[in-house]
């Protein structure tokens, strides 16, 4: 049980601050920080203007990739916001800083835990001693992870009560939970809890949403509901128990993985249906090819070989590295080889969202939460709101998926639109896009703090899956289908987007949602250029890259002094369709660095990353935290972009024939 949890004299229960324990507020003033940190300060909710408090705090800033190598909890909290740096690249938090502390509240402002999927930062609270989270806002699967850990949330009204001395019912806290989510944080997280239905202690209630029209993600999970009745419906905020399709890990989650299960269920536990689940190595792969990493890479072979016993001990399909050279991105092999139209899939990951290009609902969640379904084959979950985007329209020849991602972050996602609902798309535009394309929207949903993306199929995507799978036949493909029915709500609007409008844009160091036209840039001189990562090492990101590199071989250029360019495959199967097209010799030509299979600079974690703070990265992955590709300023652009900035050696959008000696100088 949460330690701020209190039985009261009349027999109720109620959460009150413990004497002596204090309370870190995370300002956009560093020094004040630091100031809380040496005990030089204690502050107030009624000192703090909450505009002054930190937005969109990271779970890279939280947890950096090489806080993650530990996968004992107790061990990965010692480096607490690691990630968090002073304008000289300074930490903010040195070791056991946030441990030391005495804290039990942690305060800050909107999109709390936005980024990946890491259940880690969380831990990193909580072993260090915090056990209430005030925030303006929370990322989806960020809450969700607090919730799995018994971790109580709140706003700033809350803290201002406690402060004052009052002792406040548990329910005025937990109230807006649904039954089950309460009992969740009352037991304290999801293994207590588990235990608790286990025994019966605990039951979870068929929802009694009646017959209604749904959109996809609720017909989805509606089809899933364990002892479902055939004219089941649900609704957003229903709370049931779903069976899961299928789902996956990696050599960055799967030790947490299974140290949690052996914790929880001892040493000979089971996994229910192990050929749903896969194991990948694709993260940490090329990390000892990164000078920084080099230290830990003891750390890193644990998690490897830790992985591998998991693999062994469960059963699961492996997907581990030979010689040397991975199957590929976990996010992209699970679209090729197992994720179907109508599935529900779970994996330790943000971006496993990707899957939602192929019509499944699929989203990431946290060590504790994967444990806990890879074992039972089910997991609870409330039904999520929607929001549509009904495309129109075509793009233009010089606009990818990529550039309609960074046009819905800069507008949507900044407003919180899309925030905790599943991103719908279809409409007439789709049919415009391939399985590919369809797939970097999904994927980048978590970049718009959503809970995950899903496209509507249709005869391309059928043939797309037909054609990457021996066994199916376009009929049974189109027969999974899942479609929105008429009249279905969603809570988040449908918003129709005109793909004919949209413009290349990058988004600017720092955040996904920093966006702005590459027509209103200045110059940016570049130092490296990075296509790959599952949001852009697929086919059609290959076509891009080797589109945009013919032209310039045409004209006599290639990538332009003082860049290196690297292209990486998303997988085995990307590699081959490259090779068989010839791309390897366009990009030897041009002066480019092929890359096996794997995630590698999108993670910091290979060839690609940046060496020091003054470099400049144009990069086609998702996601640009300080940090997550080096130390030096990473913006994020389409793979035309890429690769056309490359060539120029400063960012620029590309245009057939921009490389014609007639254009090239006044090319911008």
């Amino acid at each position: 049980m949460n330690p701020l949890i209190h039985n009261n004299a009349e027999g109720g229960r109620v959460v009150r601050l413990t004497p002596g324990k204090r309370i870190l507020f995370l300002t956009r003033d560093l020094e004040m920080i630091r100031a809380q940190l040496r005990g030089e300060v204690d502050l107030r909710m009624e000192d703090v203007d909450p505009a002054d408090l930190l937005d969109d705090i990271n779970t890279d800033t939280m947890t950096p990739a090489w806080v993650c190598f530990r996968h004992r909890p107790k061990d990965l909290a010692l480096e607490a916001y690691a990630g968090l740096l002073d304008d000289q690249g300074q930490r903010v938090f040195e070791t056991r800083a946030l441990m030391d502390g005495n804290f039990e509240v942690i305060v800050s402002g909107h999109r709390k835990g936005t980024g990946s999927s890491r259940e880690t930062a969380p831990q990193a609270e909580r072993w260090s001693g915090i056990r209430l989270v005030i925030a303006a806002s929370f990322a989806p699967i960020h809450e969700r992870n607090n919730l799995n850990l018994g971790q109580l949330m709140g706003g700033y009204d809350l803290l201002r009560q406690l402060q004052a001395g009052q002792d406040i019912p548990l329910d005025q806290i937990t109230g807006h939970h649904d039954p089950v989510t309460r009992a969740m944080l009352e037991a304290g997280g999801l293994f207590p809890f588990a235990a608790k239905f286990r025994s019966e202690e605990v039951i979870v209630p068929a929802p009694s949403t009646a017959s209604r029209p749904m959109n996809i993600a609720e017909k989805i999970l509606a089809t899933k509901l364990v002892g479902r009745r055939d004219d089941q419906a649900v609704q957003p905020g229903d709370m049931c128990l779903v069976n899961v399709d299928g789902g996956y890990s990696h050599e960055f989650t799967t030790a947490q993985v299974h140290h949690f299960l052996e914790e929880e269920y001892g040493p000979d536990y089971v996994v229910v249906n192990p050929s749903k689940f896969a194991i990948f190595e694709d993260h940490l792969l090329y990390a000892t090819g990164v000078e920084r990493m080099r230290p830990f890479e003891a750390q890193i072979q644990t998690l490897r070989d830790l992985q591998n016993e998991f693999q062994q001990h469960s059963g699961v399909r492996d997907y581990s590295a030979k010689d040397g050279v991975s199957p590929g991105i976990c996010h992209e092999v699970a679209r090729e080889k197992f994720i179907d139209p109508g599935d529900f899939i779970q994996a330790t990951d943000s971006h496993t969202c990707m899957g939602g290009g192929s019509n499944a609902l699929t989203w990431g969640v946290g060590a504790t939460e994967y444990a806990g379904l890879i074992h039972s084959g089910f997991t609870c979950v409330q039904v999520p709101e929607s929001i549509r985007f009904e495309l129109v329209g075509e793009l233009d020849p010089g606009c990818t998926a990529k550039d309609v991602m960074l046009e819905i972050l800069n507008t949507y996602a900044k407003d919180e639109d899309t925030l905790n609902r599943v991103m719908e798309f279809g409409g007439p535009g789709l049919d415009s896009l391939s399985p590919d394309e369809r797939a970097t929207l999904c994927n980048m949903a978590t970049e718009c703090s959503a809970r995950s993306g899903v496209c509507e199929g249709d005869r391309v995507l059928a043939e797309w899956i037909v054609k990457q799978r021996e066994g199916l036949t376009i009929e049974q493909v189109e027969a999974m289908f899942v479609f929105p029915d008429a009249g279905a709500t969603y809570a988040g609007g449908v918003h129709t987007l005109d793909l004919s409008d949209i413009r290349p844009m990058v988004a600017e160091p720092g955040d996904p949602t920093y966006g702005k036209l590459i027509e209103h840039l200045a110059i940016v001189p570049i130092d490296i250029a990075y296509g790959g990562s599952c949001t852009a090492g697929k086919e059609d990101d290959f076509d891009f890259y080797a589109r945009v590199l013919q032209d310039a071989l045409q004209h006599g250029r290639r990538v332009a002094d003082g860049v290196r360019m690297y292209v990486q495959y998303g997988s085995e199967g990307v590699r081959d369709y490259a090779l068989a097209k010839g791309y390897d010799s366009i990009f030897q030509a041009a002066g480019v660095e092929i890359l096996s299979p794997g995630c590698g600079a999108c993670i910091g974690c290979g060839p690609g990353v940046s060496d020091d703070a003054e470099q400049t990265t144009v990069s086609a992955i998702n996601r640009n935290f300080s940090g997550r590709s080096g130390p030096g300023r990473l913006y994020l652009a389409s793979p035309l972009t890429v690769a056309a900035s490359a060539v120029m050696g400063h960012i620029a959008s590309y245009r057939p024939g921009m490389f014609a000696p007639a254009t090239a100088s006044s090319e911008a």
